[in-house]
């Protein structure tokens, strides 16, 4: 079994607070991190561990025991009892680990029930570091999905096509987004071609026949499914005049290759996108390995209207990161330099260019690196 750098963190928090809410996407992990703790395990998405669940309630609460309970935005009734229970001894800590495969802006009920008595942590798919070296060179292809193909076998990438058709057909629906499942397909398919590039609602509007409001809101439950991000433009004063725009991403560089028709590595690196799938990839290995590490970064990207751009700007440790992504082996000195020049336009402390070199080097507040080393050297 592959050991989640998570797992410590949950630990850690479930000492510290009486529920521990574990969000991610649907077939990350989260079920078989949780079955690692001893406790006893409710799937709330069944009638029959609703039923179990229902009639046992206060002998439950009673004991000593770690209570699990699985995608629990499946029974939004469980969590004022969890809160009656939790004020009945606030004393007590490590009571509920609670799975959701919403993030908390979708699921309500953890807010408006559960505030100042829970801590939220987020399990992402299998990350670069959490896999063997023979797997982790196919990392970026496949994706993070145990079993959509990192581990072996061949279910890249019908896996992926699977796991999409599903979400768009009962999961998105059963969470409030109100829209038919051909057109939440067409929609992750045009999202495809967005990956990397300015988010422009109205645009997509056009081609669906929507309102660019409509357009949002169901990008918003993408976002809320861990489906995709949208990276917020960095705001600094200054005389240049700012993109304002965010930039949208997958979160899973196996399901955008997947959707938009890639079955080989040499296939994807003939692409002319394939700039903006490396960059996705690495932006979101970056931000995860600093959350897991406990630093929360506070994370963007910056691009003025006349072309000076950082792919990634990162607040760490009181300190601003300015991050350049090269899909290149031999990043050049024309290269480190553009980035310190556009660094200086926020301040940045640090200037960090992560390529596919096998050369790393940091000299004072300048870093040439690869992704492992990254994630080895700069996070802590």
């Amino acid at each position: 079994m592959i050991k989640r750098l998570l797992k410590d963190t949950v630990k850690k928090r479930l000492s510290l607070f009486p529920a521990v809410g574990l969000l991610g996407p649907r077939q990350a992990g989260k079920t078989t991190l949780a079955k690692s703790f001893a406790g006893i395990y409710f799937d709330l998405e069944t009638e029959s561990s609703r039923l179990k669940l229902d009639t046992q309630w206060n002998d439950l609460i009673s004991a000593n025991e770690l209570i699990i309970l699985d995608e629990a935005q499946a029974w939004p009734e469980i969590f004022p009892r969890i809160r009656s229970a939790i004020d009945l001894d606030r004393k007590r800590n490590a009571r509920f680990l609670i799975l959701g495969s919403v993030s908390p802006f979708l699921m309500t009920h953890v807010s408006e029930a559960l505030t100042g008595r829970l801590s939220l942590v987020e399990l992402t798919p299998l990350m670069l570091q959490e896999l063997h070296k023979a797997h982790s060179r196919h990392h970026w292809f496949y994706g993070g999905y145990p079993d959509g193909g990192i581990l072996g076998g061949s279910k890249f990438p019908q896996w992926q096509i699977d796991y999409l058709n599903l979400l768009a057909q009962r999961d998105l629906p059963n969470w409030g987004m109100h829209a038919r499942p051909q057109l939440t397909s067409r929609l992750l398919k045009m999202l495809t071609i967005c990956n990397g590039q300015l988010w422009n609602a109205s645009q997509i509007g056009k081609s669906l026949g929507l309102s660019h409001n409509t357009v949002n809101t169901y990008v918003d439950f993408l976002e809320g499914a861990y489906i995709v991000r949208r990276l917020q433009s960095y705001h600094v004063n200054m005389r240049k005049r700012l993109t304002k725009s965010p930039k949208l991403y997958w979160r899973d560089s196996g399901l955008l290759h997947a959707l938009a028709g890639i079955t080989s590595e040499d296939d994807l690196l003939s692409q002319p996108w394939v700039g903006h799938s490396w960059e996705g990839y690495v932006i979101e290995q970056l931000i995860t390995g600093l959350c897991l590490s406990g630093l929360n970064p506070d994370a963007s990207f910056f691009r003025t209207s006349d072309g000076y751009e950082l792919d990634l700007v990162v607040k760490v440790r009181k300190q601003i990161w300015a991050i350049e992504v090269k899909l290149s082996s031999s990043p050049s000195e024309d290269d480190m330099k553009n980035l310190a020049r556009t660094a200086t336009m926020i301040s940045a402390d640090k200037c960090i260019l992560v390529s596919r070199t096998n050369d790393s080097f940091e000299s004072g507040g300048l870093v040439s690196c690869s992704l492992p080393w990254f994630l080895e050297n700069l996070v802590p």
